[in-house]
């Protein structure tokens, strides 16, 4: 909101020498100016309290998807795990928490600084300032814990504590913001606010991060996973794969609606403020409608991948699963998110149909090279959202990428709308630079993890389970005589694990699971 502004000298020749009562013009015109302004600081306060309000407001949704990914991944593993796996998702909140004050924010908004890395507002220092407040922090480090969160759903039921500990404050705290500095901070060598950007003149529009958020995760979780390999009973000896399936599909829906309510402060939230017109002031239309059809993109293009998934898996397996749909749900908000706030929202529809059949091609490919991953986190944030990047470059409208990001008429947008390759070139460009620089620092951090043996659990506690193993008992007990760490044989240390082949909890899939 622009500040309103009074002259003395001028409204004191509109007032003439002297007043009707006698009092000079400019006693006068030194009055009403001091009344404007103290109108106009009032309406700047208020301006600022708006918009902070409103993205601490999403930044509270946005850290409900923590509960959403909570539930999620409970409910995809099996029962003897689920106290691990809720443990690991708290961890990846608070451990994400700290690293990120200490470092991450201002290696990513740390500003000024060069286009790779920031170097200011260490511990928030400085902050706030007239760049940044302590809200913004808060609705970024949301953010970075999703990231985290996603790749914590790769390597479930199978790794050590410590590595979560380990990789979430790396990943949190370097990894990511390096990321989200190239690509969203002004003096990023990619950022499309970047008044001198040198990518096409372009930029790369990943409004919501699609690439610097979903990408960064589903990589990182899939050199975790590829790294540790597939947990025992995954594939049987003659390589075909074995579905071992999740306790809850209860919890798993839970957590996809959580997950999809926590995407309206994720997308249409990435705005930042909600007071601002777009033309002149005073009309219907402005950043907040804009707001609004961010929400609708976001809910047609996750609806339109749950259906499509629902009717392709029925076609291709011969039934209904709930699993899928609320997978293809996900795989479609992953997608849309980079190009929520610049499409129309029948580009949306194209967005999250297509996002189910990546998802499905890409668990075809996981399953035909025994990768495992238990919460398709890799194949769902990783595929769908590098798909999601390139769907931007297609589709960005010009009106809406000129509203979006002011100041440069000639921005590109999407080629098949008429704004040529170079967006798409950008975009392209964005997806490479992710895969490699979160191969470059994930991939060798997993595999330094498990040659000093602080990766993957032993093979006995694997197959027991690591609630009971790992963290004192099962997540469900009814009766006491259920819980094996009440009996003798526990107690004294000669508890034998189960054997998998015997438990009820997997059975041989002869199709793909998804």
């Amino acid at each position: 909101m622009e500040p309103l502004t009074c002259s003395v000298s001028d409204l004191a020749t509109l007032l003439g020498a002297t007043a009707a009562n006698g009092t000079s013009s400019a006693a006068a015109a030194t009055y009403l100016c001091s009344r404007f302004s103290t109108i106009s600081n009032s309406l700047s306060d208020t301006s600022y309290a708006v918009n902070n309000t409103y993205l601490l407001f999403s930044a509270y949704l946005v850290f409900a998807m923590q509960l959403g990914f909570a539930m999620l991944c409970a409910g995809s593993v099996r029962a003897k795990n689920t106290m691990n796996i809720m443990l690991t998702n708290v961890l990846d909140a608070a451990a994400g928490a700290l690293s990120y004050y200490l470092f991450g924010f201002a290696f990513a908004f740390g500003s000024p600084s060069n286009g790779f890395i920031g170097h200011h507002f260490f511990g928030l220092s400085s902050v706030p300032s007239p760049d940044t407040d302590y809200s913004f922090f808060l609705y970024q480090w949301a953010f970075a814990i999703a990231a985290a969160g996603i790749t914590s759903g790769s390597i479930a039921e199978r790794t050590q504590f410590v590595a979560y500990l380990i990789y979430s404050s790396f990943l949190t705290g370097f990894v990511y913001p390096i990321v989200s500095h190239w690509f969203w901070s002004g003096d990023g060598w990619a950022s499309p606010t970047r008044p001198d950007n040198i990518l096409f003149g372009s930029g790369v529009i990943d409004f919501a991060g699609s690439g610097v958020v979903h990408m960064v995760g589903g990589i990182a979780g899939l050199w975790g996973a590829l790294i540790e390999g597939p947990r025992i009973g995954r594939f049987d000896r003659t390589g075909r794969s074995v579905v071992l399936r999740g306790h809850s599909a209860s919890l798993v829906v839970l957590g996809s609606f959580l997950l999809w309510f926590g995407w309206y402060g994720f997308n249409p939230g990435s705005f930042l403020t909600i007071l601002k017109a777009y033309g002149g002031s005073g009309g219907y239309y402005g950043q907040w409608s804009a707001i609004g059809r961010t929400a609708v993109t976001t809910t047609l293009a996750g609806c339109t991948a749950a259906l499509t998934m629902l009717f392709s898996k029925r076609l291709l397996v011969g039934h209904w699963n709930v699993i899928d749909v609320c997978n293809g749900l996900l795989g479609g908000f992953a997608a849309i998110t980079s190009g929520c706030s610049v499409v129309e929202p029948w580009a949306a529809i194209i967005c999250g149909f297509v996002s189910a059949w990546v998802l499905i091609a890409y668990n075809k490919l996981a399953e035909k090279f025994k990768y495992d991953d238990p919460l398709e986190a890799a194949q769902l944030h990783g595929g769908c959202g590098s798909w999601g990047v390139i769907f931007t470059g297609l589709f960005a409208t010009k009106r809406y990428v000129n509203e979006v990001y002011p100041g440069r008429p000639e921005r590109p947008y999407g080629l098949l709308m008429g704004g040529g390759g170079r967006l798409l070139a950008a975009q392209i460009i964005q997806v490479v630079v992710i895969i490699g620089w979160v191969t470059v620092t994930m991939g060798p951090l997993f595999y330094l993890l498990k040659k000093i043996n602080l990766l993957r659990i032993s093979r006995d506690d694997e197959m027991a389970g690591m609630d009971l193993t790992r963290h004192g008992g099962f997540a469900y007990m009814y009766h006491d005589d259920d819980d094996p760490s009440q009996k003798p044989a526990f107690m004294m240390g000669r508890v034998e694990p189960t054997d998998e082949s015997t438990t009820p909890d997997y059975q041989i899939s002869p199709t793909t699971n998804v």
